[in-house]
């Protein structure tokens, strides 16, 4: 028995592509069975006819036995070559990528295949970057997908997908020893067995959401329900086998890739944790806050090496980390670095985002230097615009119609003020009454009958009814309920004119979708969808989207009445900075004002600033 060798070995002799190959065989098997199954009929139909040539089976018994056999061994037939058909014809799903041309990144390319030719594998077809932190294979073989892939393949070999921000953040070094055992695995992937296992798995896949294609008139589509109810149960029965197929040729690359920068793929490990946790830190604090705003950072991974570094000047466990940037960065294996690191950002903010697939009036880019001014304060100053204008409709609904408007402007004190009354006053709650639901409504009735009926009143004791359910500042519940209508009907509205402007865009061009550019893939979000494919925060709340409100005004009153200016954190995103300073005990302060209602720390905090609450704010 030969044993393990090194990356000189053929995939044949090592344990994990073996393992893979076995249930690639047990894949193929599967979808064997089925064929099996779909000819069983035929082959009764033709045995009946057989005896009945010989002789042996005659008689009108066995005439009617043959007729329905043969129109049995027809249908089946007949659906059995639909569902090949689909099973063979339907697009299997793609990530959304930035392809990049062997001229946009040579030197890159002949890393990846001088890598290949030490392990003793087929290089990848081509390279491609995804906004994440991830890096793997993907078949592209299928006919849609090469159309946009062309060119530089190499046959069948898979595509290579990189992460954008390894590039800017690893060494060379480090990104070709995190990629050797990425780049093992089109050895295994080579085999035919696995190869043929594959795309019958993605074809069964691909069956399945044939259904949710639009455009299929009522007759198709119920075909192809039950193409997809006959793809899903054969996906169901070879689910494990595809799994552990999987896991073996990830081994078999593992294995293989041991021999190649080992010692410097252990260091590289720890880069590519770090670039996760500084990628996850710059979408969610500041790249989120700005497409919110209609607005998308054009040089996203050029942010991690900023944020990363901050990260190690701050934390004694990343100390260090910042040295390596004397060596030379992964990008400069691109021929133009700012321009992919345009396209991976602006692909990001279709991924995380939903964002438009082009820039357009409502979707504009935005440099780094830009961002404070551009985003930050543009921002504060929107949702202080949007914070007093639920509180002039409040105020409106409670003075009636012909009512003067209120005189005392856009300013701070009205915002504390409001939040602190000790009870909500007409038009709060009133405004509170508005945005309940039935079911809370009914239940402050019962709650107010209880209270009346009850025969020991004098004996009452408040602290005995509090419980977490008792809103601590009714005032705010009332604000936070109506700043949530008012935001999701923007929003609404935003989603409407996006989905009329990209209906407009596919009408207008009279391009087949297999024509159009590598970024058109359906189903990704923005306009080839009402959602992004990875939302980053869930919906926040009211309360939160309150704070979020009172601190954009406070930050206003700041930067117009104290001599403050808008910032950026790399790690925190949005930054308000006191004499070159950043203010970072703000938070609290307005959370304490938001939930209790208790405006003294604010107070304190705004007197200490010289900030003044009493003077009007500009808004946008």
């Amino acid at each position: 028995m030969s044993g393990v060798s090194g990356t000189g070995s053929a995939v044949g002799e090592e344990w994990g592509a073996r393992a893979a190959r076995s249930r690639a065989l047990a894949v193929l098997r599967v979808r064997g069975r089925a064929l099996g199954f779909a000819v069983l009929p035929a082959a009764v139909a033709v045995v009946l006819y057989a005896g009945e040539v010989t002789g042996h089976f005659s008689g009108t018994g066995w005439g009617t036995a043959r007729w329905v056999v043969t129109v049995l061994a027809v249908v089946v037939l007949l659906a059995a070559t639909a569902v090949a058909l689909v099973v063979a014809r339907a697009r299997p799903a793609a990530t959304p990528t930035v392809e990049l041309a062997e001229t946009a990144a040579p030197d890159l390319y002949r890393l990846v295949r001088d890598l290949a030719d030490r392990l003793g594998v087929p290089a990848p077809a081509a390279i491609a970057l995804t906004p994440d932190c991830d890096s793997w294979l993907e078949d592209r073989t299928h006919r849609a997908h090469r159309t946009h892939h062309a060119g530089g393949g190499t046959g069948g070999a898979p595509v290579l997908v990189i992460g954008s921000p390894f590039l800017w953040w690893m060494r060379v070094g480090e990104l070709r020893a995190v990629l050797a055992p990425v780049v093992a695995g089109t050895g295994p992937a080579a085999h035919p067995d696995i190869a043929a296992a594959r795309r019958f798995v993605r074809g069964l896949d691909a069956a399945i959401a044939v259904p949710r294609t639009p455009g299929l008139d009522p007759v198709r589509r119920l075909g192809a329900r039950g193409v997809g109810q006959v793809a899903r149960v054969l996906l169901r029965a070879c689910r494990g086998h595809a799994a552990e197929m999987e896991r073996g040729v990830a081994a078999a690359g593992s294995e293989r890739a041991q021999e190649v920068d080992y010692g410097v793929r252990i260091v590289a490990q720890e880069q590519v944790g770090l670039a996760y946790a500084g990628w996850d830190r710059l979408l969610t604090r500041v790249a989120l806050p700005a497409w919110r705003m209609g607005r998308w950072p054009v040089k996203l991974d050029a942010g991690v090496v900023s944020a990363l570094t901050e990260l190690s000047r701050r934390d004694r466990l990343a100390d260090g980390f910042s040295s390596r940037l004397g060596e030379r960065p992964a990008c400069d294996l691109l021929e133009e670095p700012g321009a992919v690191d345009e396209a991976a950002s602006l692909l990001a903010a279709r991924l995380f985002h939903g964002g438009p697939a082009e820039p357009g009036p409502d979707w504009s880019p935005v440099e780094w230097s830009q961002y404070p001014e551009e985003v930050v304060d543009r921002k504060w100053r929107t949702d202080a615009a949007r914070l007093h204008q639920v509180l002039d409709g409040i105020d409106a609904a409670a003075a009636g119609p012909g009512a003067p408007p209120p005189t005392d402007g856009p300013t701070l004190t009205r915002v504390i003020d409001r939040l602190t009354m000790t009870a909500p006053g007409p038009a709060v709650g009133a405004t509170a009454e508005a945005t309940e639901t039935p079911i809370e409504a009914a239940a402050d009735q019962d709650d107010h009958a209880d209270l009346a009926d009850s025969a020991d009143f004098a004996d009452f004791d408040p602290l005995d009814d509090l419980d977490d359910d008792s809103p601590p500042n009714p005032a705010a519940d009332a604000l936070a309920g109506a700043l949530s209508a008012l935001l999701a009907r923007e929003e609404a509205a935003r989603e409407a004119r996006v989905a009329a402007e990209s209906a407009r865009g596919r009408t207008a061009a009279a391009v087949p979708a297999a024509d159009r550019g590598a970024t058109a893939y359906e189903g990704v979000s923005g306009p080839d969808g009402p959602l992004p494919l990875f939302p980053l925060q869930p919906p926040r709340s009211g309360h939160d989207l309150l704070a979020d409100h009172v601190t954009a005004m406070v930050c206003c009153a700041a930067v117009d009445t104290a001599e403050a200016v808008p910032g950026l954190d790399w790690l925190d995103g949005p930054a308000l900075l006191l004499g070159g300073e950043r203010a970072t005990d703000l938070g609290p302060r307005v959370l304490s004002l938001v939930e209790d209602g208790d405006p003294e720390p604010l107070r304190d905090w705004l007197a200490r600033t010289g900030v003044r609450p009493e003077k009007p704010v500009r808004l946008v």
